[in-house]
């Protein structure tokens, strides 16, 4: 008899428990609607309709702006025999090496270490400064890096004043000259997320190792970066994402200039797509760099989950 209550009552605890699961559910999913929505209308539904667009002939302007049709794969295999695309592809991996990986990943790890064992003041004013370039609008640090390098510019003229040669770099050096705008404003990043993951680094660790007579070159390669790995590949993540798709600076200091030697693959697509009106096949071309940045990010995921199982 005992045995039969005790059972009644874990079945009726069960269908407690249970029901109280379900509203929570319900509560959860009702409060979550309204973010789904947002997240489907303007991150889904682009998306989708991009992927759409880039199996037809559909253009901006003219008769198959309205009287499209279906081309299936057509606009992919153009791409894949296009030399202009595959230019672009060249130029985006050279943009990403120089302003992402070096420019800020790199830049901004060594930015961390340097201010690590500094006084409080001097991380404040460099750490201040550097910040300073982040959270200056895209646009306007475009244009000041134009003014900068140009011909006729702030650099021109200062040069020219001391009677030194001078080479306008967005001529003679465009790709560096974007790469290093870039660079400037996006290393803040990576220096914040460096120096938080540095700062938790146990430093009974550091000083175990100084004891025992590691140098400093040594403390850094097994030590330092194998405690902020994790830290490393959610950063390149974040601004390998940011670089693939940077069109307003590069746009805004050469337009892809001069000729075609800073047409990475965001203004490719942006100059098919509304500049020559092939708005399908520039939508072809966003779809491939949606892509790259996709494949990239499992290829940085798969090695951050192995890095934390270890």
């Amino acid at each position: 008899m005992n045995t039969v209550l005790a059972n009644e009552r874990e079945r009726t605890g069960k269908r407690r428990l249970s029901s109280k699961r379900r509203n929570e559910l319900l509560i959860s999913a009702v409060l979550l609607a309204p973010l789904v929505v947002i997240l489907i209308i303007f991150l889904a539904w682009p998306v989708i309709w991009t992927f759409f667009l880039s199996f037809t002939n559909m253009q901006l302007t003219g008769t198959t702006a309205v009287n499209w049709s279906w081309v299936g794969f057509t606009h992919y295999i153009n791409l894949f025999g296009d030399a202009e695309f595959f230019n672009s592809v060249r130029l985006s991996l050279i943009y990403f090496a120089g302003s992402a990986f070096l420019g800020q990943c790199v830049l901004g790890f060594f930015l961390a270490l340097l201010l690590e064992k500094r006084l409080r003041w001097t991380r404040t004013i460099v750490g201040g400064v550097i910040i300073l370039a982040w959270v200056i609008p895209e646009i306007v640090a475009s244009f000041m890096w134009f003014a900068l390098l140009s011909d006729g510019g702030v650099l021109h003229n200062i040069l020219g004043f001391l009677h030194i040669p001078y080479e306008t770099w967005l001529i003679e050096h465009p790709m560096l000259s974007v790469s290093l705008g870039n660079a400037w404003r996006g290393v803040a990043f990576s220096m914040l997320i460096f120096t938080a993951a540095i700062a938790n680094i146990p430093p009974e660790m550091k000083e175990a190792a100084e004891v025992d007579g590691a140098s400093s070159w040594r403390r850094l390669i097994y030590i330092t970066i194998p405690m902020i790995s994790e830290a490393i590949l959610i950063d390149l993540v974040l601004i390998t994402l940011g670089t693939l798709n940077n069109f307003t600076l590069i746009y805004s200091m050469t337009g892809g200039g001069p000729g075609n030697k800073t047409q990475v693959l965001s203004v490719l697509m942006y100059d098919k797509a509304f500049s020559q009106y092939q708005l399908s096949y520039g939508s072809a071309i966003s779809v491939i760099l949606l892509i790259i940045g996709a494949l990239l990010s499992v290829v940085y995921m798969k090695i951050l989950k192995k890095q934390g199982s270890q």
